[in-house]
């Protein structure tokens, strides 16, 4: 099949999107073709222009958040069929691998190879220029199409909106997640949530909906302070040192029981000031990617230890896709997880590169490219 696709062919130079003709083969052995109603504008994509994910190849077919209706099975798919309504998961479970067995399927043996340039059977399903081309997270949501396995895709329920949905293929669990199982939240919690895009802000509803107390948004943006607490804000701050005062203020100097990272690119000045404002024995959440050869940075590490807080990294949010993606849409059907106020724009595939410009900028909370039907 012939169609359009957003693609980097100098990744790490910050040469933008290129929305050109691709070719996309059909499904292969436990595959599907999804045919697209929408996909998420999220940092992790940028990462691949900017360099702080480094890839060694190129192109690139950007995209990992979507969702969208199977129109083509490949051999030996049972659980799907032609008109299902998908979720495309950026990380794929196997369910057999042992940690798909103990409940950590977000750390499913599969993805070890999302940013590896071909289809985990090693070659290409979308081509371009006469070029094989990978697909970010073996997704690639940035085309109007895509053929992707089958570990990848969860099946919702028809009457869930697919724009809305396309935001659970990502950063709504990895935020949502992050406050409900990462942070190990309890009910009464002080919390801070520190960057409030579209993960931050899930991590906002995540933390209303454990029964946290007192919920506290920082964002140097007007806008996402402003917009924070229809999401379940009890108070916003515009850096970390109101967000310090505070804490200090409503738990007598004790300091945060969690405080989550949310920001679209951790920087090592920011870990300091989080652990100097959580509790002993708190928990501090690492969801935000740092430029991969981040090494250096400036922490308290015998404060660290000697106060028994805890540096919890978490990918994913620490979800189970097939359990919580549908679980999440469950909570929009009933009115308890906002998607549609975290769009805050629509966009054209052809206007991409406007999309990341107003991401980089803090335009929005989510932008979305909708494709037309």
């Amino acid at each position: 099949m012939k169609t359009v696709g957003a693609l980097l062919w100098e990744p790490g130079t910050n040469s933008g999107w290129s929305v050109e003709e691709i070719e996309l083969d059909g499904p292969k052995t436990g595959e599907a073709t999804v045919k697209l109603a929408a996909s998420g504008i999220c940092h992790s994509d940028d990462h691949l222009d900017t360099g702080d994910i480094p890839l060694p190849w190129a192109p690139v077919l950007g995209g990992h958040e979507g969702a969208g209706v199977v129109t083509e099975i490949g051999e030996g798919v049972v659980d799907l069929e032609v008109g299902d309504h998908v979720v495309l998961s950026f990380l794929p479970s196997c369910g057999k691998c042992r940690m798909c067995v103990s409940g950590q399927s977000n750390m499913c043996d599969l993805g070890s190879g999302v940013l590896g340039g071909t289809s985990p059977d090693g070659t290409h399903r979308i081509h371009a220029q006469g070029k094989g081309v990978g697909a970010m997270s073996y997704l690639g949501t940035f085309a109007p199409y895509v053929t992707v396995p089958v570990t990848a895709l969860v099946r919702i329920d028809k009457d869930i909106p697919l724009k809305a949905a396309a935001l659970i293929g990502c950063g709504v669990p990895t935020g949502w997640g992050s406050a409900v199982y990462s942070a190990d939240m309890q009910l009464g919690d002080t919390v801070v949530i520190i960057g409030t895009g579209g993960v931050g802000m899930n991590a906002v509803q995540g933390s209303r909906q454990k029964g946290a107390k007192h919920i506290i948004a920082v964002d140097p943006v007007a806008s996402k302070r402003e917009a924070a607490p229809q999401f379940g804000a009890t108070h916003t701050a515009k850096d970390l040192a109101e967000a310090a005062e505070l804490v200090a203020g409503f738990t007598n100097g004790q300091g945060a029981d969690r405080v989550i990272v949310t920001v679209g690119v951790l920087t090592p000045e920011i870990l300091q000031p989080a652990q100097e404002m959580t509790r002993r024995g708190g928990t501090i959440v690492l969801t935000s990617a740092a430029p991969v050869m981040q090494r250096d940075i400036q922490l308290d590490l015998f404060t660290l230890a000697m106060s028994g807080k805890r540096l919890q990294g978490t990918l994913y949010g620490s979800t189970n896709a097939r359990n919580d993606i549908p679980l999440i849409a469950d909570l929009y059907r009933r009115g308890e997880h906002k998607l549609d106020e975290l769009i805050t724009k629509e966009y054209k595939l052809e206007d991409i590169n406007t999309a990341f410009q107003d991401m980089r900028g803090g335009k929005n909370i989510r932008g979305v490219i909708v494709y037309e039907d």
